[in-house]
């Protein structure tokens, strides 16, 4: 079934989307399946989980950080870490910098906007991430990829194509200033109208594992 609903989602996508298959809280078995099929990057929310996922599956697996991630957390992926998407503070660049010199790699980030009209989702107002693009880079071994952000949780497409559409003018606005490349939007229940406004990745859990436990 995992197999199946990975490639059907998979053809069904534009060439130059990618698809990162949210595997939270799901067996080894479950991503095994997906793997079989091709697929090679994974999404996981909790540092711990993501450690120990990374130990035990094949090692070419791309694995992507999306959850809040605390700065005390990020020694641990920071070996190892294909993307994290959720940079959402100038701590946690920092922190990240930091880890980057000390395992001698450069690590691919997001920066996180906060696009959604909830006070409970994280991320740099659009003023703030606007003066972090203005500096010149302070951090060296922290490369910005691109740029995330979480519509609001609501039946109104309307508001959410706006919310999409607005992160896309700001990405298209620093995307060659700054050598941009990645626009992180789009969730199981949004990702159609995500890809109509720009986005270019997407990350899907719960139609291709089903429900979470």
């Amino acid at each position: 079934m995992i197999a199946g609903q990975i490639q059907k989602l998979t053809e069904s996508l534009p060439k130059d989307v990618t698809l990162v298959a949210v595997s939270k809280t799901k067996p080894n078995s479950a991503i095994e399946e997906a793997y079989g099929v091709g697929h090679r990057d994974f999404g996981e929310n909790k540092v711990q989980e993501l450690c120990q996922k990374a130990e035990e599956l094949p090692k070419d697996i791309r694995w992507h950080m999306i959850g809040h991630l605390q700065r005390n957390k990020v020694k641990y992926i920071a070996p190892f870490v294909h993307l994290i998407h959720g940079v959402d503070s100038e701590r946690l660049l920092a922190e990240i910098n930091k880890q980057g010199v000390r395992n001698d790699r450069v690590i691919d980030v997001l920066i996180q906007l906060h696009i959604a009209e909830e006070s409970s989702k994280f991320g740099f107002s659009y003023d703030e991430a606007a003066s972090l693009f203005s500096n010149e880079n302070l951090y060296p071994n922290v490369r910005v990829v691109g740029l995330m952000g979480m519509a609001t949780f609501t039946e109104d497409k309307t508001q959410i194509t706006r919310e999409f559409e607005t992160l896309s003018t700001f990405y298209n606005a620093w995307k060659a200033q700054k050598s941009l490349s990645v626009l992180s939007m789009g969730m199981s229940n949004d990702y159609p109208i995500a890809i109509a406004m720009g986005s270019n990745m997407i990350r899907v859990g719960s139609l291709i594992f089903g429900r979470r436990n």
